[in-house]
């Protein structure tokens, strides 16, 4: 039997990328996934897919700025499934740029996003957690946090200071509660999106040369939560062979 099978896993940034690929494993190794981020067609044509493959899921619209949206997303797990074992803070976004370009409001939209929609995570499951006496969290950071370069800064500022949180989380979370970082490297994904055309074009040949496919991650975050309770998977790097 999994060790996956039967729990119920919330995660955000669920709609494309490492999130997608997650719940779509998850669910087929057995998880009953509960699935937020800002797309909800993405999100319901996931659920519908899993749910014709066998699985069980349940999704709501989820803004990781807004605190209210991520206690909605444990709240309908609970009330679906009646408990939460594992939330996989999975959202993210990276605005890189040259901090001389002063884009402030990108700096902004990373902190909002990156590090407070982690804070609000863990603010709306840990009570939940130390109700029932068990839960792990997952948290993705990055592998720009352990090699800092140009362009990064504050994206890497971020996925840090979650790597810091998520490290003081553990040692305060006692015997019962479990705290794994996930730092993906050049991953092949819609992180470039949302980027200036100049730092967009950079980012997508490096994933056209050398990124590895989400479901490599996925596989990460699979091996962290299908350990026994009383094992801590603290800290997985998962990068392209080829990346420096």
């Amino acid at each position: 039997m999994s060790g996956i099978e039967g729990k119920v896993v919330v995660i955000t940034g669920a709609s494309s990328g490492i999130g997608e690929a997650t719940a779509l494993l998850l669910a087929e190794r057995g998880a009953k996934v509960v699935l937020g981020a800002r797309r909800p067609e993405r999100l319901e044509a996931l659920v519908a897919r899993i749910e014709e493959a066998g699985g069980q899921a349940a999704c709501a619209r989820t803004d990781v700025k807004r605190r209210e949206d991520l206690s909605d997303l444990v709240d309908l797990a609970c009330d679906r499934y009646g408990r939460i074992d594992v939330l996989v803070s999975n959202a993210g976004i990276g605005l890189i740029s040259p901090l001389d370009e002063l884009r402030v409001e990108d700096w902004e939209e990373m902190i909002d996003v990156n590090l407070k929609g982690v804070l609000y995570g863990i603010a709306a499951a840990l009570p939940v957690f130390r109700e029932q006496g068990f839960g792990h969290f997952v948290n993705t950071v990055s592998t720009a946090g352990l090699r800092v370069v140009p362009l990064q800064a504050v994206y890497a500022g971020t996925k840090n200071a979650v790597r810091t949180i998520s490290e003081g989380l553990r040692q305060e979370a006692g015997d019962s509660l479990r705290v794994t970082v996930v730092s993906p490297g050049i991953t092949r994904t819609e992180f470039a999106e949302p980027m200036a055309p100049e730092m967009k074009a950079q980012v997508l040949d490096s994933m056209g040369r050398i990124a590895i496919p989400p479901d490599a991650i996925a596989r990460a975050i699979a091996f962290a939560v299908e350990q026994p309770a009383g094992v801590d998977v603290g800290d997985i790097v998962v990068r392209p062979t080829a990346q420096n």
